[in-house]
């Protein structure tokens, strides 16, 4: 057929333009040529201000690469990536391959310069005469430079600029072009050709194209499948094979015969690559982005927030999460995935996810703060009886649903006021039930309050009339608690709780969350707190007080190998070993006969543990630890407004009756039987005779007072008291008050019994809080 005659007269008029401006240019003796499909309307005068113009060198495009989180043991937990990339060098990519790619985009790739003229005139005259663009002429190298300008771009205006069918953009890319074959070698060039280029499927350069499509590297290509590769950059989705493998073969098929026509391959190689399969189905990697996609989405996603909370990785929030999808980072984390399975099989043997209630455990290494595991019974998504909450983290975290009332898990706090004031494990307290607090005092960091009238706590178990510390642990003996926390103090309490990590995990995070707040009742739990909060506090006792911030991120290297800065362990002495260890004796109590965690006891090393319910049965907890792990478990109702756990299901079976012991116990038991799994025996520190049972220089300030007063006295600051009749001994009056302390006194030997005499004031001379050893020569008083 002949072309029309105005076709020719174009043809004409483009080659003339096209030496017209090669020549003033100065391009034609670099090999560069101009497209010409409808270059006759662009004046050859304005394409040569463009080209002198533009810069002579070409500032390379940073490679997007995919970052990676890791957990403890290496385990992949999930891939970030704007684009799914692991670059290499040309010499780990297949010699077919790079055969394969140039044979099919550009046989001449090695022969000429920035531009195959012989290619462009080719496909401008095609062009021509069909009178529309039927085939192109571009070079890798321009191929190469359009690819690269396009990621360059930022936003849709600029890509529609990298992208637009102008001349003024196609002159561009060639002076461009001409710059890179400057700069960069042949082998160079494909090199970032390769890693550039876009395969399909969420795979790009060719290494991610490799394992993504054939489960090998780059370097293991064989003839068919690198055939199949450089066919798909032509069109990575219309020849993608994973959405139509006829035509991604047919597409593999006419490059395997280029590669014959240009005798590349020999016959028989041609029609062996021919008769193989284009992919295996089996061999298919999916390219499972971002942490929805990986098998440990929440705690995942609260690495990622962290991270974006990193000023290290950007100016802002989007600039941090551009970085961490396209630096290439190698993220690793904390997580355990032994402890984790444990976690989760303690999980999936006491929930169900079609449960009303909610259960999630969070488990933390006491001395490190190292978070070894992190579960919840309602797994990651949007589909019914699927959440995007995570109910372990606070809620200034994205998709942190901000903690719980923790109950009696507070008391802990409590019980380490009061050991670090100086009361004895075995200080005693008459505890009613109901116990009537109105107008009773209590001090605060701000002052002081007054408790309302008609306030009558309640004790939920039954107990002795006058417990120790030690006893109203077990029992969780509220009015005990109550009590002590109004002998102590609210502030001392905050502070330590503060100290440990708790804080309304509802306002914010550790920097920016408000304190809990300081009522009389907030010894029985107050505000919000989570899991992982709650472990890493009782990780601290753990620990004998050494207190470590959560730490989740281990370590953040480059696409280099250069590591980046990121929080390290941040451990402090929060309270005083002595201190910690008294409450390890109280609370392993809890787990002994008698206590309400004795149920829960397994294994040989000690163990200690609280519970927790909140007002109403909305939520339970159990919170223990041994000296290795620690860990928090809650089940609760997760609706708004909260509503009572008695008959919502846990398990698919609705329960009767709620409790720490019963209810989140179980949770607890079995994650830490399957992560103390293998651990050595351990034993906490025992506790000073003095955190034990108080010291002699402690006793109370009774001089003066009469027998039944003093003995009164005495009995609440947990002595035990017995009144003496008539002469006690010829230096002693008569009706004095005598007790034996067990407890340590300076300078005696532990387990010591001290007689201790304390005048009614008969007699003058008598010293106050005079003491007598068994051998009859004084002990030391409080002054």
């Amino acid at each position: 057929m002949r072309v029309r005659e105005k076709g020719d007269r174009g043809v004409v008029q483009s080659v003339v333009l096209f030496l017209g401006v090669s020549v003033l240019s100065g391009a034609l003796a670099a090999g560069l040529a101009i497209p010409f499909a409808g270059l006759a309307g662009f004046t050859t005068q304005k394409t040569s201000e463009t080209l002198q113009d533009l810069p002579q060198q070409f500032d390379e495009v940073p490679l997007k690469q995919k970052s990676q989180i890791f957990a403890a043991d290496g385990k992949l937990i999930a891939t970030l990536a704007e684009q799914n990339r692991v670059p290499v060098k040309l010499s780990q990519v297949a010699p077919i391959m790079q055969k394969a790619i140039v044979a099919i985009e550009d046989d001449r790739f090695y022969e000429h310069g920035a531009l195959d003229m012989k290619g462009t005139l080719r496909a401008l005259l095609q062009n021509q005469s069909s009178g529309s663009v039927q085939q192109g002429g571009s070079s890798i190298t321009q191929q190469y430079v359009k690819i690269s300008l396009v990621e360059k771009a930022k936003t849709p205006e600029e890509v529609a600029a990298a992208t637009a069918d102008t001349y003024q953009r196609k002159v561009a890319e060639l002076r461009y072009a001409v710059a890179v074959e400057k700069q960069y070698s042949k082998n160079e060039i494909l090199e970032k050709y390769l890693n550039l280029a876009n395969f399909g499927d969420g795979a790009w350069g060719i290494q991610q194209a490799a394992q993504h499509y054939f489960s090998v590297n780059a370097s293991q290509l064989t003839l068919a499948q690198a055939a199949m590769l450089a066919g798909l950059v032509k069109n990575p989705t219309g020849y993608d094979p994973t959405n139509n493998a006829k035509r991604a073969k047919d597409r593999r098929d006419v490059v395997i015969r280029r590669m014959l026509e240009l005798h590349v391959i020999s016959l028989s190689q041609a029609n062996s690559a021919l008769k193989t399969p284009v992919i295996d189905p089996a061999k298919v990697r999916p390219n499972k982005l971002g942490c929805a996609n990986g098998p440990y989405p929440f705690y995942c996603e609260y690495v990622v927030s962290q991270l974006e909370a990193n000023p290290a990785f950007g100016k802002s929030k989007t600039e941090r999460s551009e970085f961490l999808k396209t630096a290439g980072l190698t993220i690793r984390t904390s997580l355990d995935p032994k402890v984790q399975a444990a976690a989760q099989r303690s999980i999936d043997l006491h929930t169900k996810p079609s449960d009303q209630s909610t259960a999630a455990i969070t488990l933390v290494e006491p001395g490190t703060g190292i978070v070894k595991a992190m579960v919840q019974s309602k797994p990651y998504g949007s589909k019914r009886h699927q959440t995007s909450y995570n109910y372990n983290v606070e809620k200034s975290y994205p998709g942190g649903y901000g903690g719980f009332q923790n109950g009696s898990t507070m008391k802990a706090f409590t019980i380490a006021a009061a050991i670090q004031k100086g009361i004895p494990l075995n200080y005693k307290i008459n505890s009613p039930s109901p116990l009537d607090m109105g107008g009773m005092k209590y001090s605060t960091c701000d002052g002081t309050g007054e408790i309302e009238k008609g306030y009558s706590p309640k004790n939920s178990t039954s107990n002795v009339p006058d417990p120790t510390m030690i006893q109203a642990a077990q029992k969780s003996t509220n009015t005990y608690f109550l009590q002590l926390s109004l002998r102590t103090g609210l502030c001392p309490i905050a502070t330590i709780a503060k100290s440990l990590g708790l804080y309304d995990a509802q306002t914010g995070n550790a920097s920016t969350a408000k304190p809990l707040q300081q009522v009389a009742s907030m010894t029985l739990g107050v505000g919000y707190v989570t899991p992982l909060q709650v472990a890493g506090a009782y990780a601290a006792f753990a620990a004998r007080g050494m207190y470590c911030s959560p730490w989740i991120i281990t370590s953040v290297k480059d696409s280099t190998g250069k590591a980046m800065p990121t929080r390290g362990a941040d451990c402090k002495q929060a309270i005083e070993p002595e201190v910690a260890d008294g409450v390890n004796a109280v609370l392993h109590q809890v787990m002994e006969p008698g206590g309400t965690g004795s149920k829960l006891k397994f294994g040989n090393s000690d163990l200690a543990g609280k519970t927790g319910t909140i007002q109403g049965n909305k939520a339970v907890w159990y919170a223990g630890y041994s000296t290795k792990m620690a860990a928090a478990a809650v089940v609760a109702d997760a609706t708004l407004p909260y509503k009572n756990l008695i008959n919502q299901t846990l398990n698919g079976v609705k329960m009767r009756d709620a409790s720490g012991s019963g209810t989140a116990g179980p949770l607890w038991e079995t994650a830490m039987q399957g992560a103390l799994q293998g651990l050595p025996t351990t034993r906490f520190t025992a506790p000073s005779s003095t955190v034990s049972r108080g010291n002699v220089k402690d006793l109370p300030f009774v001089n003066g007072m009469n027998p039944d007063d003093a003995s009164n006295k005495l009995k609440q600051a947990g002595f035990e008291v017995t009144v003496a009749s008539g002469t006690v001994n010829s230096e002693e009056a008569a009706g004095t008050v005598a007790y034996t302390d067990p407890r340590q006194r300076d300078g005696a030997p532990d387990g010591s019994l001290v007689t201790i005499y304390v005048s009614n004031g008969n007699k003058p001379n008598q010293p106050q809080n005079s003491t007598k050893p068994p051998n009859g020569k004084p002990g030391r008083g409080n002054r």
